[in-house]
């Protein structure tokens, strides 16, 4: 005779309210879902995400590269790296400083997300350099479309990577224009960030943090994008599980960062990610700049007992 399987005890089941900590929740907002991969993680807390942002802006400054986008950003003041609630001021920029992308035309969101491609796995001065270097070989995206590949790869040499930054940029031009019907990205700004991620993701070689990018520089949108700075600097300060992953580092961060200081937070943890040897894992194999200080503020906020160990 077979056996009959013993039922599980109905007592030892978990509730539906009882939830396994090992697992990510899902968070309703208005008119959407979202998923908390670390929901019982303590941190960041908004307080702490000021603190670190002040603490950076006294070391650092607001980084003058990002000046111009923060100055098109809703709800920051005019006066870069300063806080009305909080009155904390960083360097004053030159007159000059604040001109940068004031005059001429606005770049449009096409322009910029073929920049954001073009900074991957290199020099901010070497992405540059490139984009000058394509658009000034190809004035038109049209052109581009036309133009053989290998020419496309020399324009865009000096920023690396440049068989695979071409292809990539090539095939958004054409799946674009056979969408669309034109080459422009600007109907993006009367998207919700859901319909914008969609819309670029469906580009082949386009992924989050590019998407990130072009939402928070370029349509003006409250993102925060996580790349090797950002997130080695929130797993050694604890904002994260020590086993986290970009992508889930990206949801929980997002979530937990208010708006209003995610795009200075951003740019500031960018910035002294490059800049301080004692804030990333590879610091000690890599050759960088020197901070402005010897001494790192980041390390108050070490959550591990290895905070030592950071700072050698």
């Amino acid at each position: 005779k077979s056996r009959k399987r013993k039922q599980p005890d109905s007592r030892l089941q978990l509730s539906p309210s009882i939830k396994s900590p090992t697992k990510s929740a899902k968070i309703k907002g208005p008119g959407e879902t979202i998923n908390e991969p670390y929901p019982y993680h303590p941190g960041p807390t908004p307080e702490e995400c000021r603190a670190v942002r002040d603490d950076l802006l006294a070391l650092h400054g607001f980084p003058k590269e990002f000046a111009k986008y923060r100055k098109q950003t809703p709800n920051h003041p005019p006066i870069n790296g300063f806080d009305n609630n909080n009155n904390v001021k960083s360097e004053p920029l030159d007159e000059k400083d604040h001109a940068v992308g004031s005059s001429g035309p606005k770049e449009s969101v096409l322009d910029g997300l073929v920049s954001i491609v073009l900074s991957q796995n290199t020099t901010d001065v070497n992405s540059q350099r490139a984009f000058a270097s394509l658009k000034s070989a190809f004035p038109t995206w049209e052109d581009v479309i036309a133009a053989e590949s290998k020419c496309v790869e020399n324009a865009i040499r000096c920023g690396g990577l440049a068989p695979t930054k071409a292809s990539c940029i090539k095939n958004m031009l054409s799946c674009l224009l056979e969408k669309k019907g034109k080459l422009c990205l600007e109907y993006l700004r009367d998207l919700s960030v859901d319909e914008i991620k969609a819309e670029l993701s469906h580009f082949k070689g386009i992924g989050p943090k590019t998407v990130a990018c072009v939402l928070m520089f370029h349509l003006q949108q409250d993102d925060f994008p996580v790349d090797t700075h950002v997130f080695q600097i929130a797993k050694a300060i604890g904002w994260v599980p020590a086993v986290a992953d970009r992508k889930k580092t990206y949801l929980h961060l997002n979530q937990r960062i208010p708006n209003e200081l995610k795009f200075d937070l951003n740019c500031l943890l960018f910035t002294h990610g490059k800049l301080c040897q004692k804030c990333t894992k590879k610091g000690g194999n890599l050759p960088k700049k020197e901070s402005h200080d010897n001494s790192c503020p980041l390390l108050n906020y070490c959550k591990n007992s290895n905070s030592d160990a950071i700072s050698k």
